[in-house]
């Protein structure tokens, strides 16, 4: 049924919980069921909490509740950055980011701080914007000496300068958008040299609470979206799965572990980033200009591929 359906899995890990919590489960996981992934790390300070100003955002109250934000993130998150000090996440849990590179996993650069990127990014200036991007690949190269190979924005936030930086920092590829195929961005020098590996397919925390899917049957409604954008290809499809350390990784775990039995079964090949990078370096890719929609279920204005193809 997916025999020729490769699925990258993109663990995008925003608070210092999900660091020390949600990544181990999930990567335990990845062992037990022997499938490939990609960590994406927030590697500065966690204020999780100033995230609740979004509340006036159109669909962020929606969201939270249906989501039950509380519930999976914890008090003590919530107020990181408000009423407690946000701790710096790559000095208290660089331990458990290492581990994950230990264990063979790819990793790669989420954000410095990422309630600031994902709120002020998308309007920001170029000197903000290289500050910020600067700190990120900085306190990654602390935490692992190295620096990133690939980056996914906090909240697919991302800005020309943004994109401009992925270039000049010679990035083999980044995933800051929602889309359907890998493509080139159109920059104002021209192509990229780094490639787009959009988000494809809708995040549990997208569609949970809505159309009357729940904790219960949230991997089936993942699934059958899967199959049917699988039949719908004459190309071998390229899928890049979204997921949350704190979500996924934590009170969501059991339905994400069933989402990936039922992917296994059907024989797709659940592998990292990097392999759906190589694989769309395979086949023509379009330039596209990286344009802000709508995303069901989000809040806000995302970073996109563009509905239709551009003229040349």
């Amino acid at each position: 049924m997916l025999e020729r359906t490769h699925i990258g899995l993109k663990v995008d890990v925003d608070t210092l919980r999900g660091t020390r919590e949600g990544v181990p489960r999930l990567a335990a996981l990845f062992k037990k069921l022997k499938v490939d992934a990609s960590f994406y790390f927030s590697v500065g300070p966690d204020h999780t909490g100033r995230a609740m100003r979004r509340v006036f955002r159109k669909g962020f109250a929606q969201k939270v509740a249906r989501t039950s934000v509380l519930k999976h993130y914890g008090l003590k998150t919530l107020l990181y950055g408000v009423l407690l000090p946000g701790p710096d996440i790559g000095r208290e849990a660089g331990a458990f980011m290492r581990d994950v590179d230990d264990g063979g996993f790819e990793v790669g650069l989420h954000t410095y701080d990422h309630v600031r990127w994902q709120d002020q990014v998308a309007g920001a200036s170029e000197a903000w914007t290289r500050m910020e991007f600067e700190r990120g690949m900085n306190a990654f190269r602390q935490v692992f000496g190295f620096f990133p190979q690939s980056h996914a924005a906090a909240g697919w936030q991302i800005n020309a300068h943004a994109l401009e930086l992925e270039r000049e920092f010679g990035l083999m590829y980044a995933s800051d958008t929602r889309g359907r195929t890998p493509f080139w961005p159109r920059l104002a020098a021209g192509r990229s040299t780094c490639p787009q590996l959009p988000t494809t397919l809708p995040t549990f925390d997208e569609l949970l609470g809505r159309d009357g899917i729940d904790e219960s049957n949230i991997a089936d409604a993942v699934f059958r979206l899967s199959v049917g954008d699988a039949t719908a290809h004459s190309d071998a499809p390229l899928h890049v799965f979204t997921l949350h350390a704190e979500l996924e990784g934590m009170l969501l775990l059991p339905a994400f572990e069933s989402l990936l039995q039922k992917w296994q079964a059907a024989g797709a090949h659940i592998t990292r980033m990097a392999k759906i990078h190589e694989l769309s370096l395979a086949r023509p890719l379009p330039d596209q200009t990286v344009v802000m929609g709508e995303v069901p279920g989000r809040s806000g204005l995302l970073a996109m591929q563009p509905a239709q193809p551009e003229a040349a």
